[in-house]
């Protein structure tokens, strides 16, 4: 291999003693550029892809930041005056943690980090003062983290807490948000906001927590439930959710079938809010049940007695000696006396009812179905389905929506379904031009995939023309070796020096012949 790259080199070698000086010039110069390019090249595609940081900094956070990311050697660039500041895209999540753990940036407000500090001889007000900025600081923080959430601000209100005054009050809390791109923030981060806050001080709850946005709306609601207010909107929520399940639930099942966006389903539904406890009780005359029997037997001994010569009347029943010693017996009888008695009971039914709100009392559904559409070149060709297929497709939905019809319904149901060509105009241009955006991206990859390529194919492709185009000297063999040959020179060419070099290389000695024969003589 070593002589191989001898011999290599000797030939390179001999090539360059063999061209001429306007020739190694070109070389040289070619040479350059083409290394000049391909480091520019090298250096433009290599440099790193900057990622933001952080942004919306103020003065001291931004300078806090940047003397870090400078001790790191991390390279950094600064935008926005100073407030936004970006690292290599790969840089960004390690450099996050890094200044995390060293409290950079601190975010707005004062955190927990306002105990860091020795606070000695402080009265009890100010340091629960200090406490209610901590949490208001750390809440903010927090409720920024969210996505949607640019920058907040929480303001919290407690109560005095004194033994003399009126301690019934609650505390309250208001929270305001910078939403990004200045748009709504959605119910369902309104009310996380609200809990969140809510659970993180002693006290509150999510009713007395107030949010309100950059552009002045208010974005929490009254949900209290001892409240009109709240009732409406805990039963217009509920009413809302039920909807959108049963919607979802028939559209998840028709796009199985039909393919996604073939069908649209609209859900009304009538619930009943009302709570109900009834007590019903029955009597039933016609049966009569035993209850108790009871039987009762008297025996009874009696005796007559008559006065001796004495006469009914007053003076019989006077009470004396006389009448009591002229009183003799004269006859007894005995007397049973059995009497039974049957109390009976009437059939009796109770019934408490307790009806619970929630029940669905009507449900009412609207279904649009996209008719087969054919496309024959540019023409659509729209075909319907035939009854037997929209029967079809009415009993699944009536089925997955629980739609009761027919003359044993117990609910006053109702469903509609339609067959109808859908306006797919913009979304075929949307498709359109997704496709073209997709045609660029991928003919731009390819371009910046082939850059290399094609660069270096143009250098070797300038420089065999600029090589071409240089005038050969002459060059004439002798004794072995090679060297230029001038025309004027006094060495003689014999013709087999001549016929040797044609032989060799017929195209340099065709230009230098023609270049000999053309140069004027010396005179």
């Amino acid at each position: 291999m070593n002589n191989g790259l001898t011999q290599i080199g000797n030939q390179l070698q001999n090539i360059w003693k063999q061209l001429g000086g306007g020739q190694r010039l070109t070389l040289v110069v070619t040479a350059i550029a083409v290394i000049v390019g391909l480091s520019a090249l090298v250096l433009w595609s290599g440099r790193p892809d900057f990622a933001l940081l952080y942004g919306k900094l103020d003065d001291s956070e931004s300078s806090k930041v940047i003397s870090a990311l400078a001790e790191s050697g991390v390279q950094y660039k600064v935008s926005h005056g100073g407030g936004s500041i970006s690292v290599p895209s790969d840089k960004v999540h390690q450099m996050r943690m890094q200044l995390a753990s060293k409290g950079i940036p601190r975010g707005e407000g004062v955190g927990f980090e306002i105990f860091d500090k020795p606070n000695f001889g402080i009265s009890d007000f100010v340091q629960r003062a200090n406490y209610l900025r901590a949490v208001q600081g750390e809440l903010a923080r927090t409720i920024g983290q969210v996505d949607a959430i640019e920058s907040a601000r929480v303001m919290i209100v407690m109560p005095e807490n004194r033994l003399l005054v009126d301690n019934t009050k609650k505390p309250t809390a208001s929270v305001f948000v910078r939403v990004r791109g200045n748009a709504t923030l959605p119910p369902q981060n309104v009310n996380a906001i609200r809990f969140l806050v809510a659970n993180a001080v002693e006290g509150l709850v999510a009713n007395n927590v107030s949010v309100v946005d950059n552009l002045g709306n208010m974005l929490s609601e009254n949900t209290e439930n001892d409240s009109v207010a709240g009732l409406t909107a805990t039963q217009l929520n509920s009413r809302q959710n039920m909807e959108k399940y049963l919607a979802k639930k028939a559209e998840d099942m028709l796009n199985k079938v039909l393919g996604a966006g073939q069908s649209v389903v609209r859900v009304s539904a009538d619930i009943n809010f009302d709570s109900l406890s009834r007590v019903e009780e029955k009597f039933d005359p016609e049966v009569q049940i035993p209850r108790s029997t009871t039987i009762t037997d008297d025996q009874l001994d009696s005796m007559t007695t008559t006065p001796n010569g004495g006469a009914v009347g007053v003076s019989a029943n006077t009470a004396n000696e006389t009448n009591n010693a002229a009183a003799t017996p004269s006859n007894s009888s005995k007397t049973r006396k059995k009497v039974a008695t049957t109390s009976f009971e009437i059939n009796k039914t109770v019934s408490n009812i307790m009806q619970t709100p929630g029940s669905v009392k009507r449900i009412s559904a609207a279904v649009f179905v996209a008719a087969n559409v054919t496309m024959d070149g540019t023409n659509r060709i729209v075909s319907t389905r035939t009854p037997e297929e929209m029967l079809k497709i009415k009993r699944v939905v009536q089925g997955a929506l629980g739609i009761q019809e027919g003359p044993d319904a117990t609910r006053p149901d109702q469903i509609t379904i339609e067959e109808i060509a859908f306006n797919e105009g913009p979304a075929m241009e949307i498709t359109k031009q997704l496709d073209q955006q997709q045609k660029k991206d991928f003919w731009w990859d390819l371009a910046k995939a082939g850059v290399y390529p094609l660069l270096g194919v143009i250098v070797l492709f300038v420089f065999w023309r600029t090589f071409k185009s240089t005038p050969m000297d002459n060059i004439a063999i002798s004794g072995g070796g090679t060297r230029a040959l001038r025309p004027g020179d006094s060495d003689a060419v014999t013709v087999d020096v001549l016929n040797q070099l044609i032989r060799e290389n017929p195209h340099n000695m065709t230009q230098a012949i023609r270049s000999w024969m053309g140069t004027p003589k010396e005179k």
